[in-house]
């Protein structure tokens, strides 16, 4: 069994880096072999729902703060232009019904297969945040751009039901600076500094099955996280350096 540690800090052109980059497209060309109809269906989809443009294109922050364009398949109404929350929120009035579906399944990430064979991003990385977070990464954060962002990553799988963990009395946008983009920044941090290519395979496998619906424990769900003492601190008037 192979332990080998694939640490960032190794720089482009390692053996680590390319060994990494030869999975990300070893994987890739197999997911479109097996996944091509499924791609065709869901585009299909969305084109006799609502025409076209089949693709929701969003520019990302990438590793060293780099910027791109991220692919999805597009899940909310075509007028909806980039107006509103830059998050996807539960019962969004934006999303589409076909849009509905694409956001439970995950199906709408797919299109970054084409991301990861660019080279924009892996197959395992952090999740790459839209430009209206950039403002999140500073005291500490920053360091999470040390890393090539990616399709599945630990909070990807903790977080399946990120949607759910918003409440009702504070603004998403402020909740989500003051609670969940630091909660999920120190647990990426915290397993992409040390991670192995066992650790990533494992990843890989239990973001397949986060996909169906069922996440492994300890993460079985955002309801086991105890969430009140942020919300206070993340409502209106309070500083999420006090969170």
């Amino acid at each position: 069994m192979i332990i080998t540690t694939l640490s960032e800090n190794e720089g482009p052109g390692t053996a680590a880096e390319r060994l990494r980059r030869a999975l990300d497209i070893c994987l890739v060309c197999l997911a479109v072999l097996f996944l091509g109809p499924l791609l065709l269906l869901v585009a299909a989809a969305v084109w006799l729902e609502s025409g076209g443009p089949v693709l929701f294109r969003q520019v990302r922050i990438g590793k060293g703060g780099r910027h791109f364009c991220m692919y999805k398949f597009r899940k909310f109404h075509a007028d909806a232009g980039s107006a509103g929350s830059p998050l996807t929120l539960k019962k969004d009035p934006r999303l589409t019904v076909v849009g509905s579906i694409l956001a439970a399944t995950k199906l709408d990430e797919l299109p970054q297969l084409w991301n990861v064979l660019r080279g924009d991003m892996s197959i395992v990385g952090p999740r790459p945040e839209s430009l209206a977070f950039a403002d999140c990464f500073q005291n500490g954060w920053e360091d999470l751009l040390r890393f090539k962002p990616g399709l599945i990553g630990p909070c990807q799988i903790m977080f399946r039901n990120e949607a759910d963990a918003f409440p009702g009395n504070v603004a998403p946008d402020q909740f989500y600076r003051a609670v969940l983009f630091p909660l999920k920044a120190s647990i990426d941090l915290e397993y992409f500094k040390t991670r192995t290519l066992t650790g990533d395979l494992i990843i890989m496998v239990r973001g397949a099955l986060a996909v169906g619906g069922y996440v492994p424990p300890p993460h079985a769900g955002l309801k086991a996280i105890k969430l009140e003492p942020q919300v206070r601190a993340a409502r209106p008037g309070a500083s999420p350096a006090s969170v």
